[in-house]
């Protein structure tokens, strides 16, 4: 199963100059519970931006720079790879986790979306791109709990793709 893991605020930003324009700590907590003892797959710039691979996980780096090489992750160089990798090991889930680029290949295909909807606009540069609501019908939704530490209100939505 190919899964799509991302925050994103009203106006669908997910990202500004590298980086995440918001602090949830629900969310991040959120994401290592999913993806802890599973693939995560991302861009190069995404990788770049977390200052190496995440822990207790298989990072894959997903890019089109042949040179590009990380001893600690997996390197693929096509999103066909994805599939094959999908199709080689139907009952694990991959998590694809940025950026913009990888997610507008990705969405074609994806079977699952884990979104964190934060109710509020913010300055950005990266967008997820738009989906068709008929073809991903949300299958759960959960209000966050906002506090001092989580300012926004913001929900935990899985959408999964009608067959």
């Amino acid at each position: 199963m190919i899964s799509l893991l991302f925050a994103m605020g009203k106006n669908r930003v997910i990202g500004k100059d590298n980086t995440l324009p918001w602090h949830l700590p629900n969310d991040l907590k959120f994401f290592k519970e999913l993806t802890t003892s599973h693939a995560i797959i991302m861009g190069r710039k995404t990788f770049e931006s977390m200052n190496g691979p995440l822990p207790n996980r298989d990072n894959i780096v997903l890019t089109t720079n042949k040179e590009f090489e990380h001893e600690q992750c997996k390197v693929i160089h096509s999103v066909d790879a994805i599939k094959e990798m999908d199709k080689a090991n139907p009952e694990k889930e991959w998590f694809v986790i940025g950026g913009e680029e990888i997610f507008k290949q990705v969405l074609d295909f994806a079977d699952r979306i884990y979104m964190t909807y934060i109710d509020e606009e913010f300055e950005g540069d990266t967008f997820f791109p738009v989906f068709d609501g008929h073809k991903w019908p949300i299958t759960k939704k959960e209000k966050g709990k906002k506090d001092e530490k989580n300012r926004y209100d913001y929900y935990f939505i899985q959408y999964d793709r009608k067959k």
